[in-house]
Formats: C-alpha cells, structure tokens, sequence
C-alpha cells in the first residue's frame, strides 16, 4: 500500500488569519462575531516529499508519538485515523494520503462522489442590532442578503432569531424575528429559509413565531431551545400539524450524543449538526452510516471557517444523507480557495488532491 512507504518526518503548528467581508452580528447568545480571527492549522511533511495540512494543533507529545510512523500505521483511506492520539491531524492525515494517493478525499471515501453539494448562507446575523452603537435595522440584514445571493451566489439563507430576553423586550424581540423572517422571504420569495435560535426559545415563544413566518416556507428550524424529549414531542406535534415539512435540525452547541440519538430514533428530530471540526471528520464519516440506518439527515456545523465548509463539501458530496452544508463566506489570508466555486446555490467540489486546497503563507508557531 502506498500510504505505507511514506514515513512521518515533519509536524508543524500554523497560524492563519481569516476574514469576513463585514462584522458578523449578535446571535441570541453571542456579542457581535468580529470581522474575523485566527485559525490554527497543522502541516504533515513525510520522507517522500508528500506534505498535507488542516485545521488543528499538535502538541510536542504528539509530535513525538507521530513522527516516525508510516502514514499507513495512523491513517486508513477507509476509515480515516486509526488512532484517538491524532485527532490534532485528522483533516491533515485525510489531505496527505489524498495527495499521496493521487486522489480528492472525496474520491477517497466514495467512487462517484456529487460534482457539487447544495451550500446555504450562515451569515446573516442580527445586524439589525449590531453594532450597539449603530445598529443598522431590518435594512442591513436585507443589504446582508442582497450580496451574498447577488455577489457570492447563495440561495438558501439561515436567519438569526431569538431576540427576546437578551438583547430585546420579549414582545419587541420576538416580533422583530418575525418581521426580519418575513422581509427576507417578500425580497427572495424563490430563497430557501432556515432559523436557528440558538436554544433561545421556549416552546410558547417559538410557536408564536413560528405562528408569524408559517406561510415562509422554513427549511429547518435549528436549536430551538434545550433539547428534551417532552420539548421536541411538542414541537413535532406543532410541525406535523402546521409545517409538516419543515425539519428539527440539533447538536451543534455542546452535543449530548445519547440523547440525540434518543431523540433521533423517536423521530423527535431530522437533522444532525456537529461540529466538523469539534465532532472530527473521521467521526463524522463513521456516523454518516448511523445516519442512513435512522433515516434523518446530517448537516456538519462549519460556521467560523471556510475551512470548515470545505471538509464539508467532501463529506456531503461522499455520503448519502447531507442534503446542505454551512456556507461561511470568507478569506482566510494565505489559503487559496479559488478552485471551490459557488454558484446558484451550489458548492463545486474541486477534482484536486487532498482537500483541494493550497497554503501558500502562513505564520509558524510552536
């Protein structure tokens, strides 16, 4: 096997910096998201000049246990990584054998993988309240939505919600969700809507929002509040009645796996949403098969990087069972992205080695 000529001489921490092309907003929880930050990546280099990077840190003791391995001993293209001690190199490992391989990690995991995943929006926060000291109204949440669908080519859109109790009067707050939900659908009515209110409502409020944007037509109503089997007994009864179409997507924030799959096999929720970073690729890859048995959906939580988009796209384009993936619209200084094209609401996942992607600079770090 190939994989087992090349031997690990090389691990080196990066530091990157990514940004959005304007500050990102409150969420119901959240203070504004900035206009970016830093980004840690990790580059593998083994004795056959084969290099491959991603997202992640590796510490000294790792770099110890690692270095000196054949690739084949800590990674199968099958599975992934072979062990918990290179977690830190998951998506490293995944971009190395693609590129020692000759393969995209796509064509790795699946023999005739999608050209293109659908890719929705996740950027439209609440910048009718952002900045405090210039909040711009309902206006720059539809300005945000003007470019991203006539600039960047996204044509589904995740809105925000979840106003009241923190950054408004309940009244005030959950009325402006609506408003904000129902100006965005007049201006796109061919768009597909999500929401995600970040566990900021209670089953009363977000059936009384809900009640307000039924004739939207919501793809996914994401995080509604904390996840219990009584809560999500309620919501379906609510959905199955009113919106029968629209699903119950959980599990980005601090995932309790026990009970999503508990609520999953009573058909109390649709769509799973961990992290790709914070769940792991090689995890998300081995669940993609729980998935199809239980009959939902899977949608990787990406927001924060383009990056993360990116590893996505792989999985969605590899596996039955992810019907649209996180759109993060950003740079990320010294990555060139540019062989990943988005276009009428679609993703094109490059026919490139590895992720597909090239770091041309970043910054070294211990």
């Amino acid at each position: 096997m190939e994989l087992a000529y090349h031997k690990i001489i090389e691990i080196n921490n990066k530091r990157a910096r990514n940004r959005y092309p304007r500050l990102y907003g409150k969420n119901s929880r959240l203070p504004e998201h900035s206009y970016g930050g830093d980004c840690y990546l990790v580059e593998i280099k083994t004795d056959k000049g084969a290099s491959g990077w991603g997202l992640g840190r590796c510490n000294e003791e790792i770099k110890l246990k690692m270095i000196g391995k054949s690739v084949s001993e800590v990674f199968d293209p099958n599975i992934g990584i072979l062990s918990p001690d290179a977690r830190c190199l998951d998506f490293a490992l995944h971009d190395l054998a693609g590129k020692i391989l000759k393969l995209p990690v796509s064509k790795m995991m699946c023999d005739t993988p999608l050209a293109s995943v659908n890719c929705y929006d996740g950027a439209i926060y609440m910048n009718d309240i952002s900045p405090d000291t210039r909040p711009g109204g309902i206006d720059a949440i539809l300005e945000n939505c003007r470019y991203d669908y006539y600039e960047l080519g996204y044509h589904w859109f995740k809105i925000k919600v979840g106003r009241s109790g923190k950054w408004m009067e309940y009244n005030e707050g959950l009325k402006r969700d609506i408003d904000v939900v129902r100006a965005i659908h007049k201006e796109f009515p061919d768009a597909i809507l999500l929401v995600d209110a970040n566990d900021a409502y209670t089953t009363d409020s977000l059936f009384k929002f809900l009640d307000g944007v039924i004739d939207c037509n919501i793809y996914w109503i994401e995080e509604p509040f904390q996840e219990s089997v009584e809560g999500f007994q309620l919501l379906r009864e609510y959905l199955a009645k009113h919106s029968p179409k629209t699903l119950i997507a959980d599990g980005e924030f601090n995932p309790d796996l026990p009970l999503l799959m508990d609520l999953a096999q009573k058909k109390l929720i649709d769509v799973f949403l961990m992290d790709v970073e914070g769940y792991g690729f090689t995890n998300w890859r081995s669940m993609m098969k729980t998935v199809n048995e239980l009959q939902i959906s899977a949608s990787p939580h990406n927001w924060g990087q383009k990056l993360k988009t990116h590893y996505s796209a792989h999985l969605a384009a590899s596996f039955q069972g992810i019907d649209t993936i996180e759109g993060v619209p950003d740079l990320t200084e010294g990555i060139d992205f540019d062989d990943y094209q988005l276009k009428d609401g679609y993703l094109w996942v490059p026919d490139k080695y590895g992720f597909g992607m090239d770091m041309i600079w970043t910054h070294s770090i211990s």
